[in-house]
């Protein structure tokens, strides 16, 4: 039976990113192809959704759409989040000092969950979504995150453990890695030279609250980056300090 609920949950949040994707009213036919799944079992899932009032249906051309529902309930959600709804305003102080993309993440699992990006005001800049989820060997976040464990930690974690590449610049051998962290702890910030996304350069540091750790990025093009590594991690550390003062202050 759990397994049958977690289909329903995961067929439930695919028909919203179909929509997403498709940007478009979509047939039962249309979401049933686009999920991969049998017309009937699409049709009972759409019908729970448009009781509940989360899609409505128009007739031409006969298709649905979601209504302003789902919306709602996110934004009404998201306004009392315990933390993003305070460090958003500083986070995005910090993007229009740097001008580039500013990233909030922590870990979850074996990877980096962005939390919140606030994007650079430059045409060309490194976007991103909450939600998305890096690995935490080859991310700017990843890596600041590996940085606040003990050497101990670290080196257990990648025990035994396969790093990928995600590009050509990505460090999979497992001394690189720890040298490149420890090395990076020591000056109190972290940086990925085309090593997540090639040609884009991030800076990273990480702070704790209430037991949580939590990093901020700063990413951008290299060529806008590599020369201002220094000055992008001194308002990062800058931003971290202040972000954890704030919040043990509403403690």
């Amino acid at each position: 039976m759990t397994g049958v609920n977690v289909t329903a949950i995961e067929r439930v949040i695919d028909i919203f990113e179909a929509f997403q994707t498709n940007q478009r009213p979509m047939s039962l036919t249309d979401l049933s192809e686009a999920l991969g799944i049998p017309k009937s079992t699409c049709h009972a899932i759409v019908s729970t959704l448009m009781a509940r009032g989360y899609l409505y249906t128009l007739s031409r051309p006969r298709a649905l759409y979601p209504t302003k529902r789902m919306y709602d309930v996110m934004r009404d959600v998201f306004a009392k989040d315990p933390f993003i709804e305070h460090a958003t305003p500083v986070l995005e102080r910090l993007r229009d000092a740097t001008r580039e993309t500013v990233i909030l993440g922590k870990r979850q699992g074996e990877s980096v969950i962005y939390l919140q990006v606030i994007e650079g005001l430059h045409a060309i800049r490194y976007t991103a979504k909450p939600g998305e989820f890096k690995p935490l060997h080859s991310s700017s976040i990843g890596k600041a995150l590996l940085g606040s464990l003990k050497e101990s930690e670290l080196r257990a974690w990648l025990e035994g453990r396969e790093l990928a590449f995600i590009t050509s610049a990505t460090k999979i051998e497992h001394d690189a890695l720890i040298q490149d962290v420890l090395d990076s702890r020591r000056i109190g910030y972290f940086v990925t030279r085309g090593e997540n996304v090639s040609d884009v350069w991030a800076v990273a540091t990480f702070f704790t609250i209430n037991n949580e750790t939590l990093a901020v990025a700063v990413a951008g093009p290299r060529h806008r980056i590599e020369g201002n590594v220094v000055e992008c991690a001194n308002l990062l550390v800058a931003t971290c300090s202040f972000l954890a003062r704030q919040q043990q202050a509403r403690i």
